[in-house]
């Protein structure tokens, strides 16, 4: 069972403009962030840019980790984001086909700081759905994030989840 340190662990970095910072709170075995504000703290998102009725959408869904973010794969956090968002997916298929717009790199997750996460990821979002360019919005997801694992099937065989390329 986890104890809580008697105080929290202060960041060093001064604050951003706009944000108050709060400390997270160290739990001896549990690999939490040390000295993170919550804005820095890693953000783990699955996302999908598909394509219906000739609109792109990118869905996603998040939550902040648990466990150490730069683990080799995304772990039950990751297979459940994983399947909320294709539940989500599946369930908006009622309005017609679908097409993954972005081949093997459709269904992504990735890490990144909550503060990237609130104020690049919105941005980056409207301005593929827009018609901006794939190639050019995987690039910068990749800038944004810490780690990004495209996410795959094969027959008779486990979901998997393999490191991004530039990742």
């Amino acid at each position: 069972m986890a104890q809580h340190l008697a105080k929290p662990v202060e960041s060093s970095r001064p604050p951003v403009h706009g944000h108050i910072p709060v400390s997270l709170v160290l739990h001896q075995g549990e690999g939490v962030f040390v000295g993170l504000s919550m804005a820095e703290a890693p953000y783990l998102i699955a996302l999908a840019f598909l394509e219906q009725n000739g609109s792109r959408a990118l869905p996603l869904g998040g939550r902040s980790l648990s466990a150490a973010a730069d683990r080799e794969d995304p772990g039950e956090e990751g297979h459940g984001l994983a399947l909320e968002l294709l539940l989500r997916i599946w369930q908006r298929s009622d309005g017609g086909p679908l097409r993954r717009a972005a081949g093997d790199a459709s269904l992504l997750l990735v890490v990144m700081p909550m503060e990237a996460m609130n104020a690049q990821l919105p941005q980056l979002k409207a301005r593929w759905i827009a018609g901006g360019d794939t190639e050019a919005a995987l690039q910068e997801l990749r800038a944004l994030a810490s780690r990004v694992w495209s996410v795959s099937i094969a027959k008779y065989e486990p979901v998997s989840f393999r490191p991004y390329p530039g990742s």
